[in-house]
């Protein structure tokens, strides 16, 4: 399986090339992180998309994909993560890493799966799906 992003589930929203790479992907089904859905529910409302849309999409990620809640080990583990992608980030000129970025990273690195993003932030990082640029 994958952990599916913001990033991923907003392309395949938008059907774009990209979404089809993350409808071919989910197809052998996923997880999505508990925390994307509130990311996505934020940007939908914040550009005045329905509440009943935006419940409708958060109910087909759910239907779609296992979701991943926070927890204990998520959260040890992302305050580590959230060091490495700062530090990553740095390097590599990029924009500072936020705390759903590290929760994200950390339920793919617990699951021992793939993050699919199109987060620059996560270009060339170990089991990463990159579909941006």
């Amino acid at each position: 399986m994958v952990v599916f992003d913001t990033y991923a589930w907003i392309e395949y929203f938008r059907g774009s090339e990209k979404g089809l790479t993350v409808k071919q992907l989910l197809s052998n089904g996923g997880i999505t992180p508990s925390i994307v859905l509130a990311e996505i529910a934020r940007k939908y409302i914040r550009e005045g998309v329905s509440s009943e849309e935006t419940k409708r999409r958060l109910l087909f990620i759910q239907g779609k994909t296992i979701i991943k809640c926070i927890d204990i080990d998520v959260s040890l583990l992302s305050s580590k993560i959230y060091l490495q992608l700062k530090k990553h980030a740095k390097i590599h000129g990029l924009r500072t890493p936020s705390l759903a970025d590290s929760l994200v990273y950390s339920i793919a690195t617990i699951e021992k799966d793939k993050l699919v993003t199109g987060d620059r932030l996560f270009k060339g990082l170990p089991d990463v799906i990159y579909i941006g640029d």
